[in-house]
């Protein structure tokens, strides 16, 4: 074969090749094309290519793409081919944020734009159901269900205990969705504002008289500052009497007076008992000084009477003395 047949081989052969490939990749991309083409959702051949080489899911930027143009939201110069890539790429739910601005759309009450949809979602919020809290508001019980405590539990100035369950009805704040408090939150501030209203009150009966008391202490506080929601309203759902905390204090404030008292009184008892015995150690030593004394005594009658000092007669009279004073203290003991 001459070189021109040659050539002529190698460009049919290459032909077949590019041929093949452009049946694949038109096979492939095909549906998708003729869907953006059919739906003017901008997204060429190409753009589907470099979206595999991407390694992003091009059926579902795609079809993202097309729910956003036929929801009318193609004016949103933001929502753009790329921009969607980019959220898939950083680990977002595109398809989520789409129907998020679709429905905040045809709220039309309800100002979100694709750049807070997206960063909502990127931040592990749910950004459908934000915008679905704020459409239809959501009611949170306090205190939770599962929790716990089945009631709040305070205790009025009258010593009362009153038990009371509330729900909560909460719109979601979409500005404030990025780092705003969640829903435990907001029941631990309900909770604890509804322990601090009861616990203002004069009396238990007014707080029963009037339950709306509470709702409007609670409110006029600013509660949702900093989280992710609105407060609408706060309603008492049950509310119950419980124990007279106040008279069990006292009770138990006067039981361990007692105690004290008890053992301060024991405490002088053992004291006493110390000393008594302490006047007994000491008048039996002082008995033992005196039988020591009295042993004495004959010592010194011997030296007097070999110094002379002292005679028979006069020892005769001691001895008579003596025995007239024993005498006497014998007669003096009662017979019993």
């Amino acid at each position: 074969m001459n070189p021109m047949q040659i050539a002529m081989i190698v460009l049919i052969f290459v032909g077949v090749i590019v041929g093949l490939v452009v049946l694949v990749i038109f096979g492939r991309y095909f549906r998708l094309w003729i869907q953006s083409v059919l739906t003017n959702a901008e997204i060429t051949i190409f753009d589907l290519i470099g979206m595999t080489l991407r390694k992003v899911n091009a059926k579902v930027i795609t079809r993202s793409k097309i729910m956003s143009v036929q929801a009318g939201l193609s004016n949103a110069g933001d929502i753009q081919t790329k921009a969607l890539e980019a959220h898939y790429l950083a680990g977002g739910n595109v398809p989520r944020v789409i129907q998020a601005l679709i429905a905040a759309n045809k709220a039309k009450t309800i100002s979100l734009d694709y750049r807070l949809a997206s960063a909502i979602d990127l931040a592990g919020r749910d950004v459908l159901e934000a915008v679905q809290t704020s459409v239809y508001p959501k009611v949170i019980d306090c205190p939770a269900k599962g929790s716990d405590r089945p009631s709040l539990d305070a205790v009025a100035k009258d010593g009362i205990q009153l038990k009371v369950k509330a729900r909560v009805t909460v719109r979601a704040n979409l500005k404030q969705l990025i780092g705003g408090a969640t829903e435990e939150t907001i029941t631990a501030r309900v909770g604890e504002g509804i322990v601090s209203a009861i616990g203002s009150a004069d009396s238990h009966k007014k707080v029963l008289e009037n339950p709306d008391l509470i709702s409007k202490t609670v409110l006029s506080r600013r509660l949702d500052s900093q989280t992710a929601f609105e407060i609408v309203s706060i309603d008492i759902a049950d509310i119950d009497v419980g124990n007279n905390i106040g008279a069990r204090l006292q009770a138990d404030q006067a039981e361990a007076d007692t105690r004290v008292a008890r053992a301060r009184s024991e405490g002088r008892r053992a004291m006493a008992a110390a000393a008594e015995q302490e006047m007994i150690a000491k008048i039996e030593e002082s008995r033992a000084e005196l039988v020591a004394s009295e042993a004495e005594v004959p010592h010194a009658m011997a030296e007097s009477f070999q110094a002379g000092t002292l005679g028979i007669m006069d020892y005769y009279k001691l001895r008579n003395v003596q025995a007239d004073t024993d005498m006497r203290s014998a007669i003096a003991k009662p017979t019993g």
